[in-house]
C-alpha cells in the first residue's frame, strides 16, 4: 500500500496519514477530531503555468545545447587536436578521461549493489524494541505540533514508545505549540525547554540522557512520519545484531510551495533510494539524516561523550551532528543500514538564499567527517569485508580533491571558449540527468521526474561553488539558516 501511495507527489503523501482511532479516548472526541485534521492541511502538488514554463524552458535549453554541440563538432575537434600537441593539454585529456572512467565504474558498482538491496520487513509487536523518539525544535512554530501528532499516530505499541520534545531556546512560539501538544497528548509526550539556544547537538544530547528506550530515534521538528515508519525503521535492530544505526527515507513535504523543493524532491529520491540503498548493502550508509534516524542505545552511549565534545581545528563542532554520530557508530564496528520503507516528509528551503546556506553547512560537515572517517576506515574497524566502505570513502575524497581543479578548468573554458563550454555542459546534463529522472519515473511519477533536468541546470550554474567554498571555510561555525525570519502562528 505504501508504494502505491507514493506514486503521488510528496505532499499528497501527507493525505495518507490517517489517525488510528483504535485506542482513542471516549471523552476526548473533539481533540481527536482536531488530530485527524492536522495532516490534511497539506495540499496535493499540481502543475501550474509557472511549472510548465520552467520545464519547457529547461528542455529548450538542453536541446539547444545538444544541437549546438552537434553544429560545433569541427571546433571541438580542432580544440582537442590542439590540446594533444601540448603537455598540459595531454595531461588535461588524461585526467578528464580518468575521472570519467572512475565515475562510470563507481556508478556501475553502486548500481550492482542497488539491485541487491531489500528493506527489512516490520517485525511483530512482540519483537519490537522499546524506543525513544527525540524531537529537537528551534523556531518551528506550529510545525512542531504537527510533527508530534504524526508521531503519536504511529502504528507502534504505545507502551513501548517514549516521545521527548525539546525546545532549543526558540525565539518564536514553538514552546506554546509544544505545550498545546502536551495538553492534547498528555503522558504520551514529555516536553523540555533549554534555557538558551545551545544548538541541535546539545538538544539531542539532553534527549539521549533522558531516553529510556533500547533504540533512540531522532526526528526533525519540521517533519511528518508515515504511520508505519517507526516500526519499519527499528526492525533491522531486531533482525541484525550488528546493526548500530538506521537511516530513514526522506522526501520533501513542502514541494507544492515553490520550485526549489519540487526539484529537490526528485533529487532526494535518487540520493536516498538509489545511493543509500547501495550503501546499505555494504552496511555503510555514510550519513543517517537528521530528519529521521534510529540508533542502538549501546552504540550511542559508547560515543556520547566524544560526540558532544567534538571539536574541529580547536573549536567546538556545532554542525553535522548526524554525520558525526554515523561515523562514530561505524568506527565501533557496527553496520549502518537504510530502510526504504521508513518514510518521512520534511520541509526544505524554498528560497535560494536559504538553500545555499544549507548546502554549505552540509558540505562543511562532509569535509570534516571525511577526515574523521579516514582515520579509521583503513584500519580493521570491523570484522568482515571493509573494501566497499573504503570505496565509498574514496569516492567522497575524489569529489573533494577534484573540486578546485574542475572549478578552475570551468572558469578557464568559460572565458576562452564560452559557447563550446556551455553547449557541452548542457549536453552532459541532458545525458547524465536521465538516470535520476528515469529512476524517479520508474518508481513514482513520470511528470515529476522531469524536474531532475531542471535541478541539474540549477545546481550546475548556481551552486557549483558550494564544495570549493565549503572546503576553504570548513573551520567556520554556525548553522547559517537558524536566524532567518520565521513565520509565527498563534497557538
Amino acid at each position: 500500500m505504501i508504494i502505491r501511495a507514493l506514486k503521488l507527489p510528496s505532499s499528497a503523501l501527507a493525505k495518507k496519514f490517517k489517525i488510528d482511532h483504535t485506542n482513542r479516548p471516549k471523552d476526548n472526541s473533539a481533540a481527536e477530531t482536531e488530530k485527524a485534521q492536522v495532516l490534511d492541511n497539506y495540499r496535493k502538488a499540481s502543475f501550474t503555468k509557472r511549472h510548465l514554463l520552467t520545464l519547457t524552458s529547461t528542455f529548450l535549453l538542453l536541446l539547444g545545447g545538444a544541437f549546438s554541440f552537434y553544429l560545433l563538432q569541427p571546433q571541438f575537434e580542432e580544440m582537442n587536436l590542439s590540446r594533444m600537441n601540448t603537455l598540459s593539454g595531454m595531461i588535461l585529456l588524461f585526467v578528464s578521461g580518468f575521472l570519467l572512467l572512475f565515475r562510470l565504474s563507481f556508478l556501475a558498482f553502486i548500481t550492482r549493489l542497488f539491485f541487491r538491496y531489500k528493506p527489512v520487513s516490520s517485525v511483530t509487536d512482540e519483537k519490537l524494541p522499546t524506543c525513544t523518539v527525540i524531537v529537537p525544535a528551534y523556531n518551528e512554530g506550529k510545525q512542531v505540533y504537527d510533527t508530534l501528532i504524526s508521531l503519536t499516530n504511529s502504528l507502534y505499541p504505545e507502551e513501548k514508545l517514549q516521545l521527548i520534545a525539546i525546545d532549543d531556546g526558540s525565539k518564536d512560539n514553538t514552546w506554546d505549540w509544544m505545550q498545546k501538544a502536551k495538553d492534547l497528548l498528555g503522558d504520551r509526550v514529555s516536553i523540555y525547554q533549554q534555557p538558551v539556544n545551545q544548538g541541535k547537538r546539545h538538544a539531542l544530547y539532553r534527549g539521549f540522557n533522558l531516553a529510556t528506550g533500547e533504540v533512540f530515534i531522532t526526528v526533525d521538528s519540521d517533519s511528518i512520519v508515515e504511520k508505519d515508519t517507526l516500526r519499519n525503521l527499528v526492525s533491522p535492530f531486531v533482525t541484525n545484531e550488528e546493526c548500530g544505526a538506521v537511516a530513514g527515507n526522506v522526501r520533501v513535504l513542502n514541494n507544492e510551495k515553490a520550485i526549489i523543493p519540487r526539484m529537490l524532491n526528485v533529487s532526494f529520491v535518487f540520493s536516498f533510494e538509489f545511493i543509500r540503498s547501495a550503501q546499505s548493502v555494504l552496511g555503510s550508509v555514510l550519513c543517517t539524516p537528521g530528519a529521521l534516524a534510529a540508533y542502538r542505545r549501546k552504540a550511542v552511549m559508547n560515543c556520547l561523550p566524544e560526540w558532544i565534545s567534538q571539536t574541529f581545528m580547536g573549536q567546538p563542532t556545532d554542525i553535522g551532528e548526524d554525520r558525526a554520530m554515523t561515523n562514530m557508530i561505524l568506527k565501533q564496528g557496527y553496520h549502518v543500514l537504510f530502510q526504504r520503507n521508513a518514510y518521512v516528509l520534511t520541509n526544505i528551503p524554498e528560497k535560494f538564499s536559504s538553500l545555499h546556506k544549507m548546502f554549505t553547512r552540509w558540505e562543511r560537515s562532509n569535509v570534516r567527517e571525511n577526515l574523521m572517517m579516514t582515520k579509521f576506515a583503513f584500519k580493521p574497524f570491523r570484522t568482515g569485508s571493509r573494501t566497499g566502505t573504503r570505496l565509498l570513502l574514496l569516492n567522497q575524497w575524489m569529489h573533494m580533491l577534484t573540486a578546485y581543479p574542475l572549478f578552475l578548468i570551468m572558469i578557464v573554458l568559460l572565458v576562452l571558449h564560452p559557447v563550446l563550454f556551455i553547449s557541452s555542459t548542457l549536453l552532459s546534463i541532458l545525458i547524465f540527468s536521465s538516470l535520476p529522472a528515469f529512476f524517479y519515473a520508474k518508481k513514482y511519477n513520470m511528470a515529476e521526474a522531469f524536474w531532475a533536468y531542471s535541478y541539474s541546470i540549477f545546481y550546475t550554474f548556481s551552486l557549483f561553488w558550494i564544495t570549493p567554498y565549503a572546503m576553504a571555510t570548513a573551520n567556520r561555525r554556525g548553522w547559517l539558516t537558524r536566524e532567518l525570519p520565521v513565520k509565527k502562528q498563534a497557538a
